[in-house]
């Protein structure tokens, strides 16, 4: 649903200015609509998730992950529960709800979720730079194996060696590298919402394709999902 959805906004997007394509971005702006009220349905399913996975990271025994990833599940909880309440308005349940209110504290949950969890891919890349670098120092009076060839001749001087070094650590753990795209990608909605960085329905339809994408992925493949 969610990929749908946001093929249907990248789509409009594109084709909007075409004179004779009207009738088609409207039902693909229909589509979107439908796809968009589609999901809300499952969203108390999801906050339900999301508050036995924040019990869950409780219990992780590192405390940056501990606290990224609980505060991201909370947080990502009660996003869920605001858009409940969208739902419960827009099927006429809830009339008197204040829906410019609902939805912006929807956005800022959405978003804090989304930033904590860039805060913990963070704290995964960092830690494992400074580990690539104390690999390269043990070793770089030593014979280089073929393992760390690419990496252990990366020197980590200026910023040309880091993006090198970076980019190192992305390509060796591919589940942290999907994991940091899905997040950058779900972050251009709420920036825009919230009118921190505008940008365009094309921009947010693409990055929600992406995103979805990325999630497919990692259903389909569960080793390439970053562990919490």
């Amino acid at each position: 649903m969610r990929a749908t959805q946001y093929t249907c906004m990248l789509l409009s997007y594109l084709i909007e200015h075409k004179a004779d394509k009207e009738k088609l971005v409207m039902k693909l702006k229909q589509l979107e609509s439908s796809m968009s009220s589609g999901r809300k349905m499952f969203r108390l399913g999801n906050m339900v998730h999301a508050l036995v996975a924040a019990r869950r990271t409780t219990q992780l025994p590192d405390v940056v992950p501990r606290f990224c990833l609980t505060a991201s599940n909370l947080t990502r909880a009660l996003y869920f529960v605001c858009d409940a309440v969208l739902w419960l308005k827009s099927v006429g349940l809830q009339p008197d709800v204040d829906k410019p209110k609902w939805r912006n504290w929807a956005t800022k949950c959405y978003y804090f979720s989304l930033l904590m969890n860039l805060a913990r891919d963070w704290y995964e890349i960092s830690w494992r730079l400074e580990q690539a670098v104390q690999e390269e120092k043990i070793k770089e009076n030593s014979f280089w194996d073929k393992h760390n060839e690419e990496l252990n001749c990366v020197k980590c001087d200026g910023l040309h060696g880091f993006l090198l070094l970076l980019f190192q650590i992305l390509k060796r753990h591919p589940p942290l590298l999907l994991d940091l795209v899905k997040n950058l990608c779900d972050l251009s909605g709420p920036l825009d919402t919230l009118g921190i960085y505008k940008t365009n329905p094309g921009v947010i339809g693409f990055c929600g394709v992406l995103s979805s994408l990325v999630g497919i992925l990692t259903l389909a493949s569960p080793h390439l999902k970053l562990k919490q």
